[in-house]
């Protein structure tokens, strides 16, 4: 079965990653921007970051037939640095016209600081100005809650259609407040924190498939760049249709990213057909 990883951080895996990726059935990555694993000191640096995203990383993911978007921002735990993400800002829409960019993301909050939100609202404003989607981080583990509550909060100040934001790593106590407010949901299978497949799978059958997607966000710490096909495998254990399966992991990301102009993917079925 084809799929699409709606989140995952090519910049920090192999090549022999991309191999792997391709060879387990992946068609589509979205890459969005984000921390580096240290803090960057300068605009001129993520200039740098936008154009690896932008020029580098679809080349790469070309020589194993998988598509590559990206999404550009300053990530939750640089915005604190409030001087440095306005210079950011003002360098992202010299990349928004690129081929491959879906929007601004992934924004969000990390600690849940008045700097963060100040700089995901500035972000929001950026986004409506340019009439881009936008894909949002949620904060980690104990600050999960209260940070989803304050996204919301914030959303609700900005006249953006609900259905072009992606609100990333859910989980249970989160999920439901997300859906009902009428935004997507993500739902992240981490090794160590966030969702296992399995808990994954409890979501979708409490909550529906309905504008819902699963990503690995694999990237530089503990993670694993095909958990997608894990939960594929867990649907399928647990007795799922193969048409559920494909809305959850294909055709829904497929949607949502088809709101951007510069999302263009061939049919699958020109494809034949290939199982995970």
């Amino acid at each position: 079965m084809y799929y699409i990883d709606p989140h995952l951080h090519m910049v920090s895996r192999t090549t022999d990653d991309y191999e792997t990726l391709a060879k387990m059935g992946c068609v589509a990555i979205s890459e969005p921007a984000f921390w580096a694993g240290f803090d960057r000191g300068s605009g001129d640096s993520f200039r740098d970051y936008f154009r690896q995203l932008t020029e580098v990383e679809n080349k790469r993911a070309a020589q194993y037939g998988i598509a590559h978007f990206t999404w550009l921002c300053i990530n939750a735990k640089e915005a604190e640095n409030v001087e440095l993400s306005r210079e950011v800002l003002k360098i992202i829409p010299e990349f928004l016209d690129c081929p491959n960019v879906l929007g601004i993301g992934e924004i969000g909050l990390n600690k849940n600081t008045r700097n963060e939100a100040i700089i995901f609202q500035e972000h929001m404003e950026l986004a409506i100005k340019y009439d881009q989607q936008v894909l949002i981080h949620t904060p980690h583990l104990e600050d999960k809650y209260q940070g989803t509550r304050m996204i919301l909060d914030m959303l609700a100040s900005h006249k953006i259609e609900r259905t072009r934001v992606l609100v990333d790593h859910v989980e249970e106590h989160t999920i439901g407040a997300v859906l009902d407010a009428g935004y997507w949901a993500g739902m992240t299978l981490y090794p160590v924190s966030k969702c296992t497949p399995a808990r994954a799978v409890d979501m979708i059958e409490q909550h529906g498939a309905e504008r819902l997607c699963v990503n690995s966000a694999g990237d530089w710490g503990p993670s694993k760049p095909t958990a997608v096909p894990d939960l594929i495998l867990e649907m399928r254990r647990r007795g799922h249709s193969e048409s559920l399966i494909r809305k959850v992991v294909y055709d829904n990301p497929h949607e949502f990213f088809s709101q951007s102009k510069n999302f263009k993917l061939p049919d699958p079925a020109q494809r034949g057909q290939n199982v995970v």
